[in-house]
């Protein structure tokens, strides 16, 4: 499968989540990207359209270890939950980004409800 057609399936099945999945102010949309090298997360309020609070590997908080991208993935996801608490957050809707709930993106959401963040 060429990079276009895998571009092209990856929006459909992000549109398709998205009909689905809505974030307020109470309880904000959980949104991941990922990157071939870095993984992002996004707190936001899709009623408002604010970003409520945000998490990347490209920060100095998050250390490259021996874990890899995963082990990295699982930081940002424990460093987005902190700062979801730091701004009164406690349940959030996931939102995968079109991507396989498997290795970054569950390695993400693992980090994150470790952190008390609640699905």
């Amino acid at each position: 499968m060429n990079a276009s057609k895998k571009r092209v399936a990856r929006t459909r099945r992000q549109k398709r989540i998205r009909k689905h999945v809505r974030g307020t102010a109470t309880r904000p949309r959980l949104s991941v990207y990922r990157s071939n090298t870095n993984i992002y997360a996004q707190l936001i309020d899709d009623v408002d359209g604010r970003t409520l609070a945000a998490a990347s590997s490209l920060e100095a908080d998050v250390a490259k270890g021996d874990d890899g991208k995963v082990g990295v993935a699982k930081q940002v996801g424990t460093l987005v939950a902190q700062r979801a608490k730091d701004a009164g957050i406690t349940t959030c809707v996931f939102d995968r980004g079109g991507n396989r709930y498997a290795g970054r993106v569950a390695a993400l959401a693992e980090g994150a409800r470790e952190a008390g963040l609640e699905f």
